[in-house]
């Protein structure tokens, strides 16, 4: 992968922020659900995440971020809700609090060319792909229990990881995900109030589902007289997506 850096200063410190070039095939969304935070996208998306994910773990330096920018999020596949863009923090090097986030956010998006090139190395993500299982028999670390968190800071859906190791765990989880016999395959990821904090959720008509949930959700808008809450309209955005699919 090839992937742009810039250099930019939050929060009074200089970071280098790595971010998927313009046109990259890939689409994700963030909702969410029963307290987690949800990475939406399709089986390709949770292997692209797989594969940024794996590359910080390794070529991560202090103040080193990863943005999932506005052209690579869409609206949720469920209800046609907006959906916030997505950071990567390697959290055992590079501190990010709400003051960072908020300085980021006012960056985004990014109007100038980029400062340069980054070739993203995911040397041995294959392989741990291939097996899984023997994988993570041979690197799980039993010191170190699942200590990332998947949170929302300031309108940014932050995956904080605290070892580079808990990073790669994440990354085969994620990369891992296969939607197609089912239809849905999901992980979860990291600590949370009651089970998981963070969850990535993958879909095998995942851009359909978007469509259709658009389309639906314009829909019931249209038909409308005057606007209510959130609460409300998504129940008639499922009934009016699940109409449009049959």
């Amino acid at each position: 992968m090839k992937l742009h850096r810039r250099a930019v200063r939050l929060a009074g410190r200089p970071h280098t922020v790595v971010s998927l070039r313009p046109g990259t095939a890939v689409r994700f969304s963030a909702n969410l659900f029963h307290d987690t935070w949800h990475v939406l996208s399709d089986r390709h998306g949770a292997r692209v995440l797989g594969r940024l994910l794996w590359g910080l773990s390794y070529q991560s330096r202090p103040g080193t971020l990863v943005v999932i920018d506005r052209e690579f999020i869409t609206t949720t596949p469920f209800d046609g809700d907006p959906a916030d863009r997505i950071v990567l923090v390697p959290g055992w090097d590079t501190p990010f609090t709400a003051r960072h986030a908020r300085a980021l956010k006012a960056r985004l998006p990014f109007p100038s060319a980029p400062d340069g090139t980054v070739r993203w190395h995911t040397h041995g993500l294959d392989a741990a792909l291939d097996d899984s299982r023997a994988w993570f028999t041979r690197n799980e670390d039993r010191d170190d229990p699942m200590r990332g968190r998947v949170e929302n800071l300031n309108g940014l859906v932050v995956l904080r990881l605290q070892s580079p190791n808990e990073m790669r765990e994440w990354a085969v989880l994620s990369g891992g995900l296969d939607p197609h016999l089912h239809g849905m395959d999901y992980s979860y990821l990291g600590s949370g109030a009651h089970y998981a904090s963070g969850e990535v959720q993958v879909f095998r008509d995942f851009r359909r589902d978007v469509s259709v949930a658009r389309r639906a959700r314009a829909e019931v808008l249209a038909g409308l007289d005057e606007p209510v809450e959130p609460e409300f309209l998504r129940p008639l955005v499922w009934d009016r997506a699940e109409a449009l699919k049959r």
